[in-house]
């Protein structure tokens, strides 16, 4: 799928983005209370594509022979985007960081240094989320969650670049 196409599928998600019972059952299923309190705490936006990366986890890993840990990565793709908060960052202000991210790093990078909250944000959200996690004792989700944005090393764990594929697809 081309980057805008993936771009404007997110945009028009982002739009529409409601949680259903089933969503609401899958999440508690899966999450404990503290675990659902920082989900929660999430725009509505990244509470669903949170739960569309977990989804495409599911799909991904079909049986545990892989060695994965299934729960364990359901948690992390639920948790991935923890590090964004409701109200860090409107809709119009997460596409700006978007296309000045891709199309002019070095005007965001001036931007984020003047004290652009949404480029920040948008920069550093996986290592934020991570702190967050270890602070609810999830030292091991939270090591996958802090490099979900990292570039890629051969010697990544498995479940992070699943983490990657199913997070890319969303």
């Amino acid at each position: 799928m081309s980057w805008i196409f993936k771009r404007m599928k997110q945009f028009f998600r982002a739009l529409t983005a409601n949680l259903s019972q089933d969503d609401n059952r899958y999440i508690a299923a899966h999450l404990n209370d503290a675990e659902q309190k920082i989900f929660f705490a999430m725009s509505i936006v990244d509470q669903c594509h949170s739960l569309n990366v977990a989804y495409s986890i599911e799909r991904l890993v079909i049986e545990d022979k892989q060695g994965i840990d299934r729960e364990f990565l359901i948690r992390c793709a639920l948790l991935h985007d923890v590090g964004r908060v409701e109200g860090d960052m409107s809709i119009p202000q997460k596409i700006f960081a978007v296309l000045a991210m891709t199309f002019a790093p070095s005007f965001a990078n001036r931007l984020e240094l003047n004290g652009n909250h949404a480029i920040y944000i948008y920069r550093h959200h996986a290592e934020i989320g991570g702190r967050k996690l270890q602070q609810i004792g999830l030292f091991k989700e939270a090591k996958i969650i802090a490099r979900h944005h990292s570039p890629i090393s051969p010697d990544d764990p498995k479940e992070l670049k699943l983490l990657r594929i199913a997070d890319e697809e969303n």
